[in-house]
């Protein structure tokens, strides 16, 4: 005999459906006044070391179980404050709960002053200095050091020109480098001509392209975020979530116009981290002479950086002690939400603290 349906429960469903159509009418007039907007980046720090636009953050431990720091190196692509999202959504705010003493490189947003900055000037004369200011700040003689996606390139070069630098490890995450399985290598770097036409009259490439070009790999996902906002439009939560991200995702920064030309030359058309033909500074370097110990992070669903451009690193570099994390989550997922707080954090962070002394 069929059951009999439950007319207290299809009553409870269609109240919660009425309290949640309430709910997405008050965030929805939130969202088009701008009323509500979450704030980002607001963990306390402080500007430690400046170099032009670079600057190096220190965030406020006062709970410092670890006495070797960490350094992040961020992308020169986007915004940092995507690793200090939100309370509660905050990368950084992990690791310093996990008692690091974490700082920040971030290279702020370039001008037409940085047009003639290339690769060198980060990997070989920003990195190195930073690397000193934390040494000296926090009184040690090695750093673990992070890079974080285009910022992990850096670190990369960085290690394997200076293989004697005082780096303890060395984690990257979602770091590509066959570029050959980049997707926007075609709208942005498919010719010296393309770049050229790109940049700006402050010899730079626009915010504006850089949004283009990044946006051209998922072309329908702005559609499919306003249905799946539209639904979770009852949500606080969520809508508080969806704005911080979406505001990073459009939040772009210039390219340097010598960087956007460099990378095109030798990581796009030699892929050179792949064929071995890295030059920086006028000397060939090599992945593999970098021997520290190594973590990768991947995220399986990235379409920035797909896997397949990855995963060829842990065959790169030298280390003798290397592991890659190969998890679901996408480009952004890997450091903010819930793949991120349950997985990727808590693996970082016990890699991390592996290779690191405790503080006295």
């Amino acid at each position: 005999m069929p059951a009999i349906p439950d007319p207290r429960s299809a009553l409870d469903r269609v109240k919660q459906e009425i309290e949640r159509n309430g709910l997405r009418a008050r965030n929805g007039i939130k969202m088009a006044t701008g009323v509500g907007t979450p704030r980002v980046g607001v963990t306390p720090r402080d500007a430690v070391w400046r170099d032009g636009r670079a600057q190096l953050f220190r965030y406020r431990n006062d709970d410092i179980k670890h006495r070797t720091p960490l350094m992040i190196v961020f992308s020169i692509i986007s915004k940092s404050y995507i690793l200090d999202l939100t309370p509660g959504n905050s990368f950084i705010e992990h690791l310093l709960k996990a008692g690091f003493d974490v700082y920040l490189l971030d290279w702020g947003v370039p001008d037409e002053r940085d047009t003639r900055n290339r690769l060198e000037y980060y990997a070989d004369a920003a990195i190195p200095a930073a690397i000193r200011e934390v040494c000296a700040r926090s009184r040690v003689d090695e750093v673990n050091v992070l890079g974080y996606c285009f910022g992990g390139n850096l670190t990369l070069l960085h290690g394997a020109h200076h293989p004697d630098a005082p780096i303890r490890s060395h984690t990257v995450v979602a770091c590509p480098v066959d570029y050959s399985e980049i997707p926007f290598r075609g709208a942005l770097y498919e010719s010296d001509s393309a770049i050229d036409d790109a940049i700006g009259e402050d010899g730079n490439i626009p915010p504006n392209v850089m949004y283009s070009a990044f946006r051209s790999l998922k072309p329908t996902s702005e559609l499919t975020g306003y249905v799946d906002l539209l639904d979770r439009l009852w949500s606080d939560e969520y809508v508080a979530a969806y704005q911080a991200v979406n505001g990073w995702v459009a939040d772009h920064i210039p390219l340097p116009g010598e960087v956007a030309r460099q990378m095109h030359s030798m990581l796009v058309a030699e892929n050179a981290f792949i064929t071995d033909r890295l030059m920086l500074g006028g000397d060939r370097i090599h992945l593999s002479d970098i021997t520290v110990p190594f973590l990768s992070v991947v995220g399986e669903k990235d379409h920035v950086v797909p896997p397949a451009s990855s995963t060829p690193l842990m065959d790169l570099v030298g280390s003798s002690q290397k592991t890659e994390l190969l998890l679901k989550g996408g480009h952004i997922g890997l450091v903010v939400g819930r793949t991120a707080a349950k997985t990727t954090i808590p693996t970082i962070i016990e890699f991390l603290i592996k290779q690191s002394e405790a503080a006295e």
